[in-house]
């Protein structure tokens, strides 16, 4: 095992990775931007080291300063959490050309699912459902053609790049010169593909040691979307049936074979609600913001068990020796105003108070007195409830909310007790447009 690792992000996701350290007897690295020098990832690791200002492209995606950061540390290994550089290949090769170990899959495998072009083909190779797709679209007039071939509704999705960011939907021609007036063709790659206006947005947890073992741990439904980024997730999906279960479990599994997949990684896919049949989206080559809710229901704590992975520890489970128990749901708290559109609002918090008590987990990045900055994504903490069933999940969620106090700022904690009493989704009506059919427009 490690004795140091350097964990290359902030806020709560850098604690998660600190503590998982902690009880591996593992020394910790944080590194910290200007601004963050007095964050909670910075008091709680053992070792804090500055990589630059507020400005997140000087910081915390500036692979060479956290490549020195880690060596003056003397980490054996970089652990990239999510978003910034965990889904950067060449970050990946830098970090064992420095002769320490990327906690993640081989830099090859990131860049392979990392380009949905790739990733598409391998998975259409490899026998996994596809939605239909366009090649990389050049100009306006082959955007117009090619959704034609496809057939309306299609999205316009980025071949690089992930997050939900730059997706737009088209319905017709015109939505379609709508969507083209958004997005710079010449500068940056995409594609089309078939959209499905019925579906659920399932993906499945999937962890594969360096010897050729790999398992799922069931599927999440991530369905509550706003601009195409989750906001609420669980897990299982209450619109699977057993069979089904089985089978998308299987569908990941060949999915992370076929590209000798090492790690913890997610695949993820839309299933039509008419049909009931799953389309192969993508894959994501890191630990998930949504992880918390596989955790609670399996009882395997996905951050070790990359820690573990990664230093070349084997599975030391088997497939049917996965349990699954209970149900589980995770609302994100974002600092954003819900009633204006889901905008950010960073600044001050001046009260908190965390909700506590039986099955029910928070994973924070912030406390009173903390700025909450600007210049970095807005969710500040994620509440899990875990339930014996749907229902008992959802009764826990909301008395967990309503003890939940943030001062200072706006946040969605108000707009998840909304979801939470809504009829349609406390009886498993709903899909991917939820939020926009049943809620306040966003």
């Amino acid at each position: 095992m490690f004795n140091r690792v350097l964990i290359a992000n902030r806020g709560e996701i850098a604690i998660r990775v600190i503590r998982a350290c902690q009880e591996l007897g593992i020394e910790t690295v944080a590194v910290y931007s200007d601004v963050d020098a007095h964050s909670l990832h910075v008091q709680l690791a053992d070792y804090a080291y500055n990589i630059g200002p507020a400005d997140a492209a000087l910081s915390y995606y500036n692979a060479e300063a956290i490549i020195s950061a880690a060596k003056m540390a003397k980490a054996d290994a970089i652990h990239p959490g999510y978003g910034f550089l965990s889904e950067n290949a060449d970050f990946a090769q830098m970090v064992i050309d420095a002769g320490m170990i990327f906690v993640g899959p081989h830099p090859e495998t990131i860049r392979k699912v990392g380009n949905k072009d790739a990733a598409r083909l391998a998975m259409k190779q490899a026998g996994l459902p596809m939605t239909v797709g366009s090649e990389i679209v050049r100009e306006t007039e082959d955007a117009y053609a090619q959704a034609e071939a496809i057939g309306y509704p299609v999205i316009l999705k980025p071949v690089a790049g992930g997050g939900g960011k730059s997706m737009f939907v088209s319905h017709n021609k015109e939505e379609m010169t709508s969507a083209l007036n958004k997005v710079d063709l010449k500068s940056r790659d995409f594609y089309l593909e078939n959209y499905i206006d019925q579906a659920r947005h399932i993906e499945v947890q999937i962890m594969a040691d360096n010897y050729g073992n790999i398992l799922h741990l069931g599927e999440r439904e991530c369905s509550l979307q706003r601009r195409n980024q989750k906001i609420l997730e669980e897990a299982p999906s209450s619109a699977l049936t057993p069979e089904m279960r089985h089978k998308v479990g299987q569908l990941a599994i060949r999915a992370a074979k076929s590209i000798y997949y090492t790690n913890v990684g997610t695949v993820e896919f839309l299933m039509d609600i008419k049909t009931g049949r799953f389309y192969f989206m993508e894959i994501n080559p890191r630990i998930q913001v949504e992880h918390a809710v596989t955790e609670m229901i399996t009882g395997v704590d996905l951050v070790r068990r990359q820690l573990r992975i990664a230093a070349g520890e084997p599975l030391n489970k088997k497939q049917d020796e996965i349990m699954f128990l209970g149900h589980a749901i995770e609302c994100r708290i974002n600092a954003e105003d819900p009633d204006m559109r889901f905008i950010p609002c960073p600044g001050h918090i001046d009260f908190y108070h965390q909700p506590g008590g039986p099955r029910v987990r928070v994973d924070s990045g912030v406390a009173a007195g903390v700025t909450v900055q600007p210049y970095y994504d807005s969710m500040i903490a994620k509440v899990v409830a875990h339930g014996r069933t749907r229902g008992d999940a959802i009764r826990i969620m909301r008395r967990a909310l309503g003890e939940f106090r943030i001062g200072g700022i706006k946040t969605t904690i108000p707009f998840h007790l909304k979801v939470l009493n809504n009829p349609h989704f406390c009886s498993g009506d709903f899909d991917t447009q939820f939020i926009y059919k049943r809620m306040t427009p966003c």
